[in-house]
């Protein structure tokens, strides 16, 4: 049972993802100046999630929101309210969208304030991007439909690691490459990127999934092949391929790479829905694959088209993948820190349905 007096966070260990605990902390009330309190009400629970806490070390994702030595709290994107404020900029009941942990409430430091967003300036998130540190303000989002909150915590954060990704290999002529290769293809990371690749025209998308989704990958209509990973072997070896790799599995990134070979001319390691099949990738023919890193990209597209432009772009972008989404996407909402576990277990079991966006809280119905 979640009340007001009470900050309810789910906490995962670092090194083992199966293993939770429900931490239950009072609720601090007191505020320094420019601190900010924000009360969280929903969030998205995605493999995305999974995949930060497999990046939880390398790309500093447990270091957002930093707890008990051992213990990681994985990020999450969602809403939530400002219920008090100790800034003269921030207002008591603006709702805000941004990376919050899994939990009831979050207390920041706001700063460097504007009137789209502001950040959590406190000195454990200055090593990090700034793009992981900001709240973005409802009332001053051009494309804000309080009716699509949902499909937002699922979609936007996602959409823009995938549209930065095809922006990547655009801007750098696909490296070569005459096809797409994405694996995990019924993530919705992968749907996103089989979308842009669509849309862009220029380059064909293979995407890559096990066989009991491929029926579902292809009613997308944002692929142009669908295969199983075990029909890797199959696709034309001559062919100058691309590779973004959602899974994170080392066998399917070896097999692809020793198919290909020469002919794997870009390989980008973004998500980890196989988790459980990491391992070591080094010597492998082809071009060397690489994580990648979506606000080093953002910083160079600012600094080329300007922050405005680029922002414009992605912008009108996601829009479009919003509403291809409402053929497909079905919203399934999760109250309570009971069910939130349940609902995390199966997304990091990989056993929810991909035609499904798992929406939680923290909160009892109703009680937020």
């Amino acid at each position: 049972m979640t009340d007001s007096s009470t900050v309810s966070t789910l906490e995962v260990r670092k090194d083992n993802w199966g293993q939770t605990r429900l931490v239950n902390e009072a609720l601090d009330v007191a505020l320094a100046e420019h601190e900010v309190l924000l009360q969280v009400d929903r969030q998205a629970l995605t493999a995305n999630n999974i995949s930060y806490a497999a990046s939880g070390d390398a790309l500093g994702y447990w270091g957002f929101f930093p707890t008990e030595q051992g213990w990681g709290r994985i990020p999450a994107m969602g809403w939530a309210q400002v219920i008090d404020s100790a800034h003269p900029e921030i207002a008591v009941g603006e709702r805000v969208w941004g990376f919050f942990p899994l939990s009831t409430h979050l207390k920041i430091h706001a700063g460097k304030v504007s009137p789209a967003r502001f950040h959590d300036i406190s000195a454990h998130r200055a090593e990090y991007a700034p793009v992981y540190a900001q709240f973005d303000r409802a009332a001053a989002n051009p494309i804000y439909e309080e009716a699509r909150e949902d499909q937002d915590s699922l979609l936007r954060g996602l959409f823009m690691t995938s549209w930065l990704v095809e922006d990547f290999m655009e801007v750098n002529g696909a490296f070569g490459g005459q096809a797409c290769l994405i694996t995990s293809a019924s993530s919705k990371t992968s749907i996103a990127l089989g979308h842009c690749v669509r849309q862009r025209g220029k380059l064909s998308s293979i995407g890559i999934t096990s066989a009991g989704k491929v029926a579902f990958c292809e009613s997308l209509g944002c692929y142009d092949r669908v295969v199983t990973y075990e029909a890797i072997a199959g696709l034309d070896a001559a062919q100058p391929v691309v590779m973004v790799d959602m899974a994170g599995s080392a066998q399917v990134l070896s097999d692809a790479h020793h198919h290909f070979g020469v002919n794997m001319k870009y390989s980008c390691r973004v998500g980890a829905t196989h988790y459980d099949e990491m391992g070591a990738v080094n010597g492998l023919p082809g071009a060397t694959p690489e994580f990648f890193f979506a606000p080093g990209h953002i910083q160079t597209r600012s600094a080329e088209l300007g922050s405005t432009e680029l922002m414009m772009l992605l912008g009108g972008a996601y829009v479009g993948f919003r509403q291809y989404c409402d053929s497909w996407l079905q919203v399934q909402r999760t109250y309570g820190p009971d069910a939130v576990t349940e609902v995390y277990q199966a997304v990091l079991a990989g056993k929810t349905d991909p035609a499904s966006g798992q929406i939680i809280s923290m909160w009892d119905a109703g009680a937020a």
